[in-house]
């Protein structure tokens, strides 16, 4: 037996030219001078298709469709008028029509959520023969799949509608962030070759070797920030190279000194060999080491392990932390943009960078895991897939 789905909540579909053509052919093969296509809502009765009158909306309780559809059943009635199910209805007893002949064919979804009707009547008693209501019933099941397909179609005319908004505002917001990070940063580094130069005659040789680093660290992030805004407007743009993990954790820790000096963290790296896009690795890598630093437990250390293995279909790498952890709960919505936890304690943030590590496994045809570290603290695992 077909069954509703969870309140009749169904979209009502816009009247096509294939749901009419549908509606017409049933005309011809029932031959009656009225058929009708009707979704059937929790209230009303709206007619996508009809041949031989106008389309017309009604209550659900007025509707002649509505008393038995959902038995998932045919229904051929010879007289409306002498069935007491349809004798008091307006459409028989001449207060909106008086239908006689009434033939009804359940439109059954797959899941057997049941649409509405495909109908046929007639102001005069009459039958069908076993052919005639086999063909509604054929013509019933064609209607479900246009139903179908329509929807699909209208789904997909609005995904594309959506994705080709937020690709023009992401574009926007690239030009932006580009024209706003960029050009500070190439002032930064041209004061910094300024300062090198001065540096080379100065006695105090360290001034030299911190602008180096400074210098170092800029025109990584310099590049990061190019690379990542082009990755962000173009699609996703993936650049493959053979990397080192244990490489890339030492760039990185080189651009996070400070904070790691200043809480005393400590990081530990395996070595392997893989192949990725060496920006948003490093990008996906100091976003994540960066994570286990500023959120580490009062008082405690941060000590920080960054492993990775060959798998079957890709690579996985994983950091693991002593921090605060992040709840079962969150685990999931940490990964959405802008998603911050608000926790006591909890160092400021934009709470773009987990959302951006995980948009960067699945540029690879991978994923992003959070999870509990062994003893206290958080486990992020990363699925890089075929593309890594």
């Amino acid at each position: 037996m077909a069954v509703p789905g969870p309140g009749l909540e169904i979209s009502v579909p816009v009247p096509s030219e294939r749901l009419q053509n549908l509606v017409e052919l049933a005309r011809t093969v029932c031959g009656q001078p009225v058929t009708a296509i009707n979704i059937i809502t929790e209230d009303l009765q709206y007619q996508v298709a009809a041949a031989g009158m106008e389309p017309y909306l009604c209550s659900r309780e007025d509707s002649m469709c509505a008393v038995g559809f959902l038995n998932g059943e045919s229904t051929i009635v010879e007289d409306a008028s002498l069935d007491p199910r349809y004798s008091g209805n307006p459409f028989v007893d001449g207060r909106r029509g008086a239908v006689r002949l009434y033939a009804s064919v359940p439109l059954v979804a797959d899941d057997g959520f049941v649409l509405g009707t495909l109908c046929a009547g007639a102001r005069e008693p009459g039958k069908l023969s076993d052919r005639q209501r086999r063909g509604l019933e054929i013509l019933a099941a064609e209607v479900v799949e246009a139903l179908a397909l329509e929807q699909r179609a209208h789904q997909l005319a609005g995904a594309l509608a959506e994705a080709q908004r937020s690709n023009a505002l992401l574009a926007e917001f690239a030009g932006r962030v580009s024209h706003d990070l960029r050009n500070p940063l190439t002032s930064i580094l041209g004061y910094v070759e300024l300062g090198q130069m001065e540096a080379e005659n100065s006695p105090h040789s360290q001034i030299g070797q911190y602008l180096d680093v400074v210098a170092s660290s800029g025109q990584r992030m310099l590049t990061m920030v190019e690379d990542v805004l082009a990755y962000a407007t173009i699609g996703g743009e993936v650049r493959l190279a053979e990397l080192s993990l244990a490489n890339l954790v030492r760039d990185v820790l080189q651009d996070l000194q400070a904070s790691i000096e200043a809480r005393g963290a400590s990081v530990n790296c395996d070595d392997l060999s893989f192949t990725g896009d060496p920006v948003q690795m490093r990008l996906l890598l100091q976003n994540l080491i960066h994570n286990a630093v500023a959120y580490s437990r009062p008082g405690v250390p941060p000590v920080i392990r960054v492993t990775g293995r060959r798998a079957g279909d890709g690579t996985t790498l994983r950091v693991i932390d002593n921090g605060k952890g992040i709840s079962a709960e969150d685990r999931e919505r940490v990964l959405d943009p802008l998603v911050r936890l608000q926790r006591e304690d909890d160092p400021p943030g934009t709470g773009l960078g987990l959302a951006t590590c995980a948009r960067i496994a699945a540029a690879t045809g991978g994923r992003l895991e959070i999870g509990p570290a062994p003893e206290a603290g958080t486990m992020v695992t990363i699925h890089l897939g075929e593309r890594s």
